[in-house]
């Protein structure tokens, strides 16, 4: 199957993503309420970065509102996007984290609501690149970043390239991201990059998928798990997988003499951006007032400056309270950052691609 990549658009980092994210103005509204006794169901991530959603988002939000978060976690987008299909006319979910063409397929779905921007104060200090996608369905509250995780026994500088992964002598000592992550639909355009396509006219993703076909000598797993990924790299049982986001072992990163980790964003065919979304289905069991302030919360400038330091994420608040060390580290990419080696992918043309490529990159690697 052929796909044109000049319906699909890619976008360098700050040369067009403006054009697929509103830029709404944004009214201030009045301080924080109390909604003792209310409820907010959310569902997010069950890894590390579900775990910093509810340390750092939910649980600061119930003490400040009185609010119970009540938090349901999957594993993936993929996964969410099926769990709320499957709730129906049913009012489930309140809040949902996901990445971005998560979003654009709900959306498509109708069974998103749009969100009241006037309600969310914190959304005029967001980089307005950053601030709105789905055609206004989604809230972007935070950068997943992904490039390229390597061995530090294995190799003395960092890799260059993904092609390493396809050398000889890591056979058997590869891994690459699960199919149904956004993060596998990012290889599969790596791949195509360092086959010599240019970003703005790939041809198709047929050459990609024959080349991951390729690499199943090298392959040892997929990183569904990020902690046995790290256990891996601790056995000195895996060199170097991706495209993968560092954000799954900020700890490992802070020892790469005792975890063997170590990470890199710069390659030739670049490092992958995408938009992590706020969402509110159509149908909600919650309080709206509720919801929208949970949606401004999570965009707070201490937030912002947490979540970026917890879990390696970048921060789409201007006016995020950073620590020395968040701002010197390399793994965290800060949106005045994202240029000519950040690719950020359009959404839409992902969103209808992705269960084929899902089929296709699951069928290359079997």
């Amino acid at each position: 199957m052929t796909y044109k990549l000049n319906r699909r658009k890619l976008l360098l980092a700050g040369a067009g993503i403006a054009t697929t994210l509103a830029a709404p103005a944004i009214v201030r509204a009045a301080g924080s309420q109390n909604f003792t006794g209310k409820t907010l169901n959310l569902l997010t991530w069950s890894d590390n970065t579900g775990l910093a959603v509810l340390d750092l988002i939910a649980k600061p939000f119930e003490e400040m509102t009185g609010a119970k978060v009540i938090a349901d976690r999957t594993g993936s987008t993929s996964e969410m996007v099926a769990k709320l299909r499957a709730t129906g006319s049913k009012p489930v979910y309140d809040v949902i984290t996901l990445a971005g063409v998560g979003a654009i397929t709900l959306a498509d779905d109708g069974l998103l609501a749009k969100p009241d921007l006037n309600k969310l104060p914190n959304l005029q200090d967001v980089d307005p690149r950053f601030r709105t996608g789905a055609d206004g369905h989604g809230i972007g509250y935070l950068l997943w970043t992904g490039g390229l995780i390597y061995n530090t026994k294995t190799f003395k500088s960092p890799p260059k390239s993904y092609a390493e992964m396809w050398e000889a002598s890591h056979a058997g000592r590869v891994f690459l991201p699960p199919s149904t992550w956004t993060d596998a639909l990012d290889t599969i355009v790596a791949t195509e990059k360092m086959l010599g396509a240019k970003i703005a006219d790939v041809a198709h993703a047929d050459a990609a998928f024959k080349k991951l076909s390729d690499l199943r000598p090298n392959l040892l797993t997929f990183g569904e798990n990020p902690t046995q990924i790290s256990e891996l790299f601790y056995a000195d049982a895996l060199d170097l997988g991706g495209v993968y986001a560092p954000a799954f072992f900020a700890n490992e990163l802070k020892d790469p003499a005792s975890s063997n980790m170590g990470a890199t964003y710069d390659l030739d065919e670049g490092f992958y951006a995408d938009l992590m979304y706020t969402i509110m289905p159509k149908v909600k069991p919650g309080d709206d007032e509720v919801v929208h302030a949970f949606l401004n919360f999570t965009l707070d400038p201490n937030v912002q400056g947490q979540l970026a330091e917890a879990v390696l994420n970048g921060p789409v608040n201007t006016k995020a309270v950073m620590s020395e060390a968040a701002k010197a580290s390399p793994f965290i990419i800060k949106p005045e950052q994202l240029g000519q080696n950040a690719v950020v992918e359009d959404k839409n043309f992902m969103a209808q691609v992705r269960e084929d490529w899902i089929k296709n990159y699951t069928r290359a690697l079997a």
